[in-house]
């Protein structure tokens, strides 16, 4: 996998603007056959930053109904949590 597949996006939310203010850390969806090591090498080449630490985790997807009974749900998807050294920072704008 290239760095493009490991890293689908970048999730903008609140609680990861606050993370990204206060602990310099950012939130991405990845491939959920990515591991964390593959992780920090596709965001410092991506992003051309020093990645510290990522932290990761599998998130169920929730349940949708549309227009009818019948139940579906979301896909399942991996979120990486990524602190960056002091000093570096991804511009999101």
């Amino acid at each position: 996998m290239n760095a493009y597949d490991i890293i689908k996006t970048v999730r903008v939310t609140e609680k990861g603007t606050l993370q990204a203010e206060k602990n310099n850390q950012y939130t991405f969806v990845a491939d959920r056959r990515a591991s964390a090591p593959q992780i920090k090498r596709a965001v410092e080449e991506l992003f051309k930053v020093k990645v510290v630490r990522v932290n990761t985790l599998q998130v169920r997807g929730k349940a949708r109904r549309q227009a009818t009974k019948a139940a579906g749900r979301d896909a399942d998807w991996k979120k990486a949590i990524v602190t960056l050294k002091d000093g570096d920072r991804i511009e999101l704008a």
